[in-house]
């Protein structure tokens, strides 16, 4: 088949998620090797936002490569209520790795099922059903996660794709304060309103949150927020969820972005960057409390490809990458430079209300007046299908040769932790030219 064809066929028999289909007509992607990969016509990409956030190791890593031929060739599958060497050698590494406590793991294939498991767990070890989420948020797309998600693509799935009994408290966003005390916040208002939806609500099992918020525009919350929340939920008998599925596997600096806080959750999920997503796996990690209810209690979930062993053999060989060069240490280290190249980016650029982030996980915020920090463009606008002003940056920007994630009023960066700081000076300067589409709209 020609190029032509293969896209032709792919936008006439193959859904394309989250968008409308008409008009639909995906770039035919060939190869990827580093943080680059290379169109049909040879063109190549500087991947600026890891795909989905989610290629941390770079395209191509040989040794998890390697891992996944040779445990295809050992043993491509076997049914879940078996064990195998990659499953005990995995966990062993979880251990070492995850915050401190979380001793049990269920492993999926997604990010959405690992959240999905997390809310079942959470209501069959309490007792209890409601699930206090946030507003921009992302959890995920089947029931119990995109109950769960707080941005827009919640709304179009309401009533019926989704579960019962989740509710929405504000996000911490200082930048947008929802509870009205503005930038630099008042820091914990938001995690105290929390606590005063529990008291009031009864019967919450859980409270889920992306401890930096991904997808929804890399908020970092104040020092004091996590903390204020792990004690709001031991004071009220709730279990807390940290979703790091995007946030995980050094992308903040960190292990994990409740390294930052020295939080230990009651459950974790992540995926993403397990993997380098080279195989999809999700992993919903527990505390040895929950873990022990389900000695005598029936641990009410499964799925056919629960640890399966080619999704697991290809983390160890992450882990031991990540561990290998550093990367933890050098996102942070990067993620530095970055930030800095952002800010002077931002005192060039009307159009530029904020940039903020942590590590290798930055966000780029327009908007059309910093006084009133007026955004470009509204959730609704993003589902009725306006064309969005960072749509018409970010395509500018590709036809630069750089690839970044955008959403609604924002940009997330993400690059590969391999990235170089050349690379780095190459996406900015690249956003240096483009940024004049929206600084000629600002009012």
């Amino acid at each position: 088949m020609t190029s032509d064809e293969i896209i032709k066929t792919t936008a006439e028999h193959t859904y394309g998620t989250w968008r409308f289909q008409k008009g639909w007509k995906p770039m035919h992607i060939v190869d990827a090797e580093g943080c680059y990969f290379y169109d049909s016509a040879g063109k190549k990409y500087l991947d600026f936002s890891s795909q989905l956030m989610c290629v941390s190791l770079g395209h191509k890593n040989k040794a998890v490569i390697k891992a996944i031929e040779e445990q295809a060739r050992k043993l491509p599958y076997i049914a879940p209520g078996y064990t195998t060497d990659v499953r005990a050698e995995l966990s062993n590494l979880l251990l070492e790795v995850l915050p401190e406590g979380l001793q049990k793991f269920y492993f999926s294939t997604s990010g959405t099922e690992a959240n999905e498991a997390a809310i079942k767990i959470a209501r069959m070890y309490t007792g209890k059903y409601k699930i206090i989420s946030r507003y921009n948020s992302y959890h995920g797309s089947t029931a119990a996660s995109i109950a769960a998600t707080g941005d827009p693509r919640r709304w179009l799935v309401e009533p019926s794709g989704k579960i019962d009994g989740v509710i929405f408290a504000p996000e911490c966003n200082c930048y947008h304060c929802p509870i009205g005390h503005g930038y630099p916040g008042c820091g914990v208002a938001c995690a105290n309103y929390i606590e005063h939806m529990i008291r009031n609500e009864s019967n919450v099992a859980a409270v889920i949150v992306e401890p930096v918020v991904g997808t929804n525009g890399i908020l970092v919350p104040p020092e004091e927020y996590m903390p204020r929340l792990r004690k709001v939920c031991d004071e009220n008998n709730v279990l807390l969820i940290a979703d790091e599925v995007m946030s995980g596997w050094g992308r903040t600096g960190k292990w994990f972005a409740v390294d930052h806080w020295n939080i230990q959750p009651d459950i974790l999920t992540t995926a993403k960057g397990i993997t380098s997503a080279y195989v999809p796996l999700g992993l919903t990690a527990t505390t040895k409390k929950i873990a022990d209810y389900f000695n005598d209690h029936y641990f009410a979930h499964g799925h056919t490809y629960e640890a399966h062993p080619l999704t697991l053999a290809p983390a160890i060989a992450a882990i031991n990458e990540i561990r290998k060069y550093n990367l933890v240490e050098r996102s942070l280290e990067m993620g530095e430079y970055l930030g800095e190249k952002l800010i002077e980016l931002k005192s060039r650029h009307s159009s530029i209300g904020d940039v903020r982030g942590l590590g290798l996980f930055r966000a780029i915020e327009i908007v059309k007046n910093r006084e009133t920090r007026k955004p470009f463009n509204t959730k609704e606008d993003k589902i009725n299908g306006v064309q969005l002003t960072v749509d018409k940056i970010a395509g500018e920007l590709m036809k630069m040769g750089i690839y970044v994630s955008p959403w609604i009023s924002h940009f997330v960066l993400a690059p590969p932790l391999i990235i170089e700081k050349e690379e780095i000076d190459s996406a900015v300067g690249a956003f240096d030219e483009v940024l004049k589409i929206a600084d000629d709209e600002v009012e």
